[in-house]
C-alpha cells in the first residue's frame, strides 16, 4: 500500500492485510441513487452551500459546471441515469449506505483507503494504474485536453475496460468517497491488519482520480486526496462494500 516514489503521505511503502469484502463493480449510478431519493425523500442532489473549493472567485465556473448533475425532482438528470453519482458529500454517501443495508438486510458501507487500493490495484502490486505504468486515455475518462474542460463530463459506469478484479473505473470518472479520516503521516503507523484510518480528523479522503483531473498523478492506485468532508463536486462520488 502507498507508494516508495511519490507523495509524501503515501510514504512509507507498507503491506497490510486486508480481510474478505466484497465491492461494487461499478461507482454508484445516478439511478442506484435515485432508488434511495425515491424511497425516502432524501435531497436530491443540488447545487447546495458552496463548497471551499470555490473560494477564490470559482464560485460561477462550479455552477456553470454543477449544471449538468442538477436533478430536477427526484429522478436524474435527462440522459445520465447511468452515470456515476455527483454532487454528492460525505454524510450523503454514508446516508444511501445506510438505507441499503436497510433494504438488503445486510451491512453496505464506503470502502476504507486500504479496501479501495486493494480493489483498484486489481491482484497487481507495483503499477502506478491499474492497467500499467503509462496513463491511457483509452482505458479511463479523464481530461487528456484541458481545452476540452468545457465539453467534457462524465461517461457511463462501465464504459472502459475492467481491472484485473473486474472493477470499472477506479481511474478517472469520478473520484470517490472512502470511509478514512486524513492523516498525511497516518502510512508511518498505521495498522498492519484492517488499518481503517485515524480515529478523528478535520478532512476525508476521495480516491482515483476524474473527468476533470488533467494532472494523471492523481489518477494513481496510491494518489490520496484530502477535502473537507462537507465537500461535494460534479466530479465525486463513490461505491460501496459488504464486509465478508
Amino acid at each position: 500500500m502507498g507508494s516508495a516514489d511519490a507523495q509524501e503521505d503515501e510514504r512509507p511503502l507498507h503491506r497490510v492485510y486486508v480481510s474478505a469484502f466484497s465491492i461494487g463493480r461499478f461507482a454508484v449510478s445516478q439511478e442506484e441513487y435515485g432508488r434511495f431519493v425515491s424511497a425516502t425523500g432524501y435531497p436530491a442532489p443540488a447545487v447546495r452551500q458552496l463548497p471551499l473549493v470555490t473560494a477564490g472567485g470559482r464560485a460561477r465556473i462550479f455552477r456553470e459546471r454543477a449544471a449538468p448533475y442538477v436533478w430536477e425532482g427526484d429522478g436524474p438528470p435527462p440522459g445520465r441515469a447511468a452515470h456515476p453519482i455527483a454532487l454528492v458529500r460525505f454524510d450523503d454517501a454514508v446516508a444511501y449506505c445506510q438505507w441499503l443495508s436497510e433494504s438488503l438486510g445486510r451491512t453496505v458501507r464506503l470502502p476504507t483507503e486500504a479496501e479501495w487500493e486493494k480493489a483498484a490495484r486489481g491482484g497487481v502490486e507495483g503499477l502506478r494504474y491499474p492497467w500499467g505504468n503509462e496513463i491511457d486515455a483509452g482505458l479511463c475518462n479523464f481530461l487528456a485536453d484541458p481545452a476540452a474542460k468545457a465539453r467534457s463530463g462524465t461517461r457511463p459506469v462501465g464504459s472502459y475496460p475492467p481491472n484485473g478484479y473486474g472493477l470499472h473505473d477506479v481511474a478517472g470518472n469520478v473520484w470517490e468517497w472512502v470511509s478514512d479520516w486524513y492523516s498525511s503521516d497516518y502510512y508511518s503507523s498505521s495498522e498492519p491488519r484492517d488499518p481503517n484510518g485515524p480515529p478523528a480528523g478535520t478532512m476525508r479522503v476521495v480516491r482515483g482520480g476524474s473527468w476533470v483531473n488533467d494532472e494523471i498523478e492523481m489518477l494513481r492506485c496510491g494518489y490520496r486526496h484530502p477535502v473537507p468532508p462537507d465537500t461535494y463536486a460534479y466530479s465525486i462520488g463513490f461505491r460501496i462494500v459488504c464486509p465478508g
